[in-house]
Order: structure tokens, then C-alpha cells, then sequence
């Protein structure tokens, strides 16, 4: 194959953990390359993946979702699919491998974080979902804005979900970023304010499937590879998972800045944006990887949720080995 002389397309956050999408030049490309590899470990001599001593999440979480526009139901059906595999036993789903292996994989920080007993737990389970089908905020929203409607969900023991739809501008969205995470705190409940997390993740269909929903759209820049086949025969939505499960990887790893990231506290590369791209097995830039396909509809997939369906999940670092590890 070629040589890549540009890197497709490197996540990062910011220091509200933003999942991006920028192009690097040749030399940021050489050395990214690298972590493509599942035998090669990151960076560690300049940037070293670790734990940096903060809380992580712990306790019965709700994932609760807002949805800001017009979603069909099917469109619905993939995210809260999606969310209630997370935590299905292996036993319920009887095709491997599953969302709830990728998701265990998170269970290796929670053993490292020296601050948590070991009779801490984090499970999460599908909370409520709240509808804005006439998008009372307009259609061109700012970061306060998706704080505002994180707000509209639980405030104790939640993780809310703000999903924008195709035809909704965020300020950032497209231009450098796919989706964002951070924490606020709500009104006092009972005299106590809890902190929650929240996450945006938007709908890039018909704004910029090249950048934010690939590899199921041809990119915008570096090597016009033929995208692969969605999953849910949804562009879109298939990328809306893509971004939603890292930044879930990022909200429960390091949901307060002070957990497990690689490189500066500014700008972090978490659990999943420190694989970006890794889908497969010999994934390197502008390839995701050897995934499985389906023999029916043609659809690329690594896991297996509820209801029989597929997705495509990235690649999550290992914190013992400082390796990215993926599912197949």
C-alpha cells in the first residue's frame, strides 16, 4: 500500500474533552501511525498514558437521553440499543463478541485507581428520554446551549446524553469537533448539589459524514479508500455511536480531568481518543482494521448488542499495557 503522508483523522479532547476531527501533517503521521498497531504501545517517553490519581464515576449511573430534533424511531432504537448493551450480561447475548465485553474493559482502570475500594462499583443502565422535536433553542446552538439541555435530565448519580439531529449547528461541530463531554452541577436537591455528567454527540449526516462518521463515509482528506457499509444503514447514526461509546470510555475514566489521559491536562487523549481510527486488528490511518462482516446486509461490525444488533466500536488503550486493544 502507499505510503499516508496524512493522517485521516486524529481525535483529541480539549479541556472539556472535545472528540475532534483535525488533519496532521506527514510527520505527526508517521509517529501516529504507530498506535495503530495493537503490538506497539503509545508514546510513553513523551507522553505516558496514566492515572493521575482523581476520582473516576462510581454507583448506579442513568445514562439519560435528550434528543434536539427530529430522530425517526429507528434512528432512537440504535443509541438506546446501544446504551442498554452496555451493561447486558454475556449470557443475554448470545453472539460474541458483545457491547458488554467492550464495555468491561473499562473495569481494568477502575482496578488501577488506587483511591477506589474494592466494593466500588459503576454500572449504568438506560434512564429516561426527553424529546425537543421543535427545537426551542433554534437550530445553531453554543456550548451553553447543550449545557442547558443537559440540564433538562437527572442531576444525581447520571451521565445525560444531548443528541443533536442532522439539520442542527453546534458551534465547533464539523469544524473541529464530533462531540464533547465534561461535568456540571444542577440545583440543590434536598440541600445537596450533586455533580453529573453530560455528553453532546451530533448527527453529522448531512453536514460532515467525512469527518465524523467515518469509516462509513469517504473522508474528507488523506487516501479515498471505499467506505464500509453501515451496520444500521445509517451513516449517521452508526458515527453517532462511533463518538458516543469513546466519549462514555472518557466520561467514566476521566469524568474530572484528573483521571487516566495521555499527553497535557488541556488537551487529553483519553481511553478511546488515544486509539482513534483503531476499529480492527492492523488498523493503521485511513484503514479501520480487519472487522467482521455481516453476510446479509454487508454491514462492518466489531460487537454484538440487544435485539441482534451491530455495531462498530473503537478501540479502547489497555492501562496496564498502554496498548490499544480491540474487540476483534
Amino acid at each position: 500500500m502507499a505510503p499516508i503522508s496524512l493522517l485521516l483523522l486524529l481525535f483529541f479532547y480539549s479541556s472539556i474533552h472535545t472528540l475532534t476531527a483535525v488533519v496532521a501533517t506527514a510527520t505527526t503521521a508517521a509517529a501516529a501511525r504507530n498506535l495503530a498497531f495493537l503490538d506497539h504501545p503509545l508514546d510513553l517517553d513523551s507522553f505516558p498514558f496514566e492515572y493521575h490519581g482523581g476520582r473516576l464515576l462510581s454507583g448506579n449511573i442513568t445514562i439519560n437521553l435528550i434528543w434536539y430534533g427530529n430522530f425517526s424511531p429507528s434512528q432512537e432504537a440504535i443509541v438506546g440499543d446501544f446504551i442498554a448493551s452496555l451493561s447486558a450480561s454475556k449470557s443475554a447475548i448470545s453472539r460474541q463478541p458483545s457491547v458488554s465485553t467492550w464495555w468491561t474493559a473499562i473495569n481494568k482502570y477502575y482496578n488501577l485507581a488506587r483511591s477506589f475500594k474494592k466494593s466500588s462499583r459503576f454500572l449504568i443502565s438506560l434512564g429516561s428520554q426527553i424529546h425537543d422535536r421543535k427545537y426551542s433553542l433554534g437550530k445553531s446552538l453554543t456550548k451553553r446551549h447543550v449545557l442547558a439541555l443537559a440540564l433538562k435530565g437527572r442531576r444525581k448519580y447520571a451521565i445525560n446524553v444531548v443528541l443533536t439531529a442532522a439539520d442542527v449547528a453546534v458551534d465547533g461541530f464539523c469544524f473541529n469537533k464530533c462531540g464533547s463531554h465534561g461535568v456540571s452541577a444542577g440545583a440543590p436537591i434536598q440541600g445537596k448539589r450533586y455533580k453529573f455528567g453530560y455528553i453532546w454527540v451530533g448527527n453529522s449526516a448531512t453536514q460532515c459524514p467525512g469527518q465524523c462518521a467515518w469509516p462509513f463515509h469517504r473522508p474528507v482528506y488523506g487516501p479515498q479508500n471505499p467506505p464500509l457499509v453501515s451496520p444500521n444503514k445509517d451513516v449517521g447514526m452508526d458515527g453517532v455511536i462511533i463518538n458516543l461509546a469513546g466519549l462514555l470510555a472518557g466520561t467514566a475514566t476521566n469524568p474530572f480531568g484528573d483521571g487516566f489521559y495521555q499527553g497535557p491536562k488541556e488537551a487529553p487523549l483519553e481511553a478511546a481518543s488515544a486509539c482513534t481510527g483503531i476499529f480492527g486488528k492492523g488498523a493503521f490511518p485511513g484503514y479501520p482494521g480487519e472487522v467482521l462482516v455481516d453476510a446479509g446486509s454487508g454491514g462492518s461490525y466489531n460487537a454484538v448488542g440487544g435485539n441482534g444488533r451491530k455495531f462498530l466500536l473503537p478501540a479502547l488503550v489497555d492501562p496496564i499495557t498502554s496498548v490499544c486493544s480491540t474487540l476483534v
